[in-house]
């Protein structure tokens, strides 16, 4: 009889968790529920052994200096990240300066109609978001400006969500994307009216390589702003504690290499621009970005539990806790990035494609 009531009483616990799980997991409105949670593109099988193999890779330095390698990594990193972005942080996969009496998704909105402003592009304009992810800056510029968006991401799975998404909103005939490498972009030459990235180019082995992409397809005048992941004039490399923090940004967002803000001007005349304005946005009177992360540590806790659950239970396939750990660890080292000032994730540099090009 003990034993009855012990089996019946674990099968009530679990059927309380799964129905929480469920519950939470319908109650989502960011565009993806708990108990969908997955890999991306990648078999519920492989999903560890993906997880497994990302870290392998920081096991292997001189596999990050060779160009043809990085965007494998960079792809299975986001067939691991995406649901869990999705889920826990919204469609828009970047940071914003924390605005006073704006909400985060205001404040975000706020971030990505700064930087098509920036470009003086309207109705028939045609601009690239190059690295769009799942589409939020897409879907918000492009309701913003009213301009037509071709965003390029390397992860099938992000295009197929960006496209389900992009109809959802009744913005498909306003917002395009494409499968791609941003460094070899299936583009004409001067074909776009204007170009942006936010918080991608980060992801390129190389920032002349993607640079001179986007100078390409750029029309002669036009303009080209990135939001670039940088180490700031703070950075000391000889000081143990900044290498320590800056490798964990590297290492838990598939990064083969964060570059010194001193670098991008440097690079994009290299290439051919011309540096319009440059500004770090992070910096006051804007209010820290990272103070979303701080506040989300309670989410945080909440989530880990609804994913040990899903894992537990076969929803979820297994390694999408190691995942959602790495996340959150990543999150603690982007916050001591901010916080000790270091490291930004907003610097923004604004470059003009020469009309004589």
């Amino acid at each position: 009889m003990e034993t009855v009531a012990l089996l019946c009483t674990t099968g009530l616990v679990f059927a309380g968790l799964y129905w929480f799980v469920c519950v939470l997991g319908a109650a989502e409105q960011k565009g993806k529920r708990a108990v969908d949670l997955g890999g991306g593109s990648i078999s519920r099988e492989k999903v560890e052994d993906k997880y497994k193999q990302y870290w392998a890779f920081f096991r292997k330095p001189k596999e990050i200096e060779r160009a043809e390698t990085v965007p494998h990594f960079v792809d299975t990193f986001y067939n691991l990240v995406t649901d869990i972005y999705e889920w826990g942080w919204g469609q828009s996969f970047h940071f914003s300066p924390s605005v006073k009496g704006k909400s985060h998704k205001e404040a975000t909105r706020l971030h990505e109609a700064h930087a098509v402003d920036l470009l003086n592009v309207g109705p028939g304009d045609r601009i690239i978001d190059v690295g769009c992810g799942v589409g939020g800056p897409m879907r918000a510029i492009a309701a913003h400006s009213g301009a037509n968006v071709v965003g390029i991401t390397i992860n099938q799975y992000q295009v197929e969500r960006a496209k389900t998404h992009n109809k959802k909103a009744g913005l498909d005939s306003l917002c395009e994307v494409v499968c791609g490498n941003f460094l070899q972009m299936p583009f004409p030459d001067a074909s776009f009216d204007g170009a942006y990235s936010i918080e991608a180019t980060c992801h390129a082995p190389k920032l002349e390589d993607v640079y001179s992409e986007v100078f390409r397809v750029l029309k002669p005048g036009k303009l080209y702003v990135s939001y670039e992941w940088v180490t700031t004039h703070k950075y000391r490399p000889e000081n143990a504690e900044h290498v320590e923090i800056i490798h964990g940004i590297e290492q838990g967002d598939a990064l083969p290499g964060l570059r010194s803000y001193a670098d991008l001007p440097e690079v994009a005349r290299k290439v051919g621009f011309e540096v319009v304005k440059e500004e770090d946005l992070a910096l006051p009177p804007a209010l820290p970005w990272w103070t979303r992360l701080k506040m989300g540590k309670l989410a945080y806790w909440r989530n880990n539990l609804v994913v040990m659950v899903l894992t537990f239970l076969g929803i979820a396939p297994k390694g999408v806790d190691d995942v959602h750990e790495m996340l959150f660890k990543t999150a603690g080292y982007l916050t001591r990035g901010g916080e000790t000032g270091i490291f930004t994730p907003m610097h923004m540099i604004l470059l003009r494609k020469p009309i004589s090009s």
